[in-house]
């Protein structure tokens, strides 16, 4: 089964400028991501799921810790919300890498 993948934050597409010129170099997401991949999530028991061959590819975890760590510091509690999110905010675009299809 396929996994979900990343998309360079350096890479042009839905913007004219890539994501990576549009966070600003002291901006909180950028903590965010700093700390979740410093963190070492197999250590405290993340790992990552392959699904068998039904159903759709897995997130990776340090993404979905991510999100949620962005929700509590941003005040958005609702996993629609945070969905929603993930699709139109420029922070949430860089900090998920707008996780595609592998």
């Amino acid at each position: 089964m396929a996994r979900k993948t990343r998309e360079s934050r350096l890479q042009y597409g839905l913007f004219a400028t890539p994501l990576e010129e549009m966070i600003a170099d002291d901006n909180p997401v950028r903590v965010i991501d700093a700390f979740v991949d410093a963190m070492g999530l197999a250590s405290f028991g993340f790992k990552a799921v392959t699904a068998s061959q039904f159903g759709a590819p897995s997130y990776d975890p340090s993404d979905l810790l991510k999100i949620y760590f962005y929700g509590y510091f941003n005040r958005i509690r609702s996993s629609r919300c945070l969905e929603r999110e993930c699709a139109r905010n420029v922070e949430m675009m860089w900090l998920t890498g707008r996780p595609q299809l592998a």
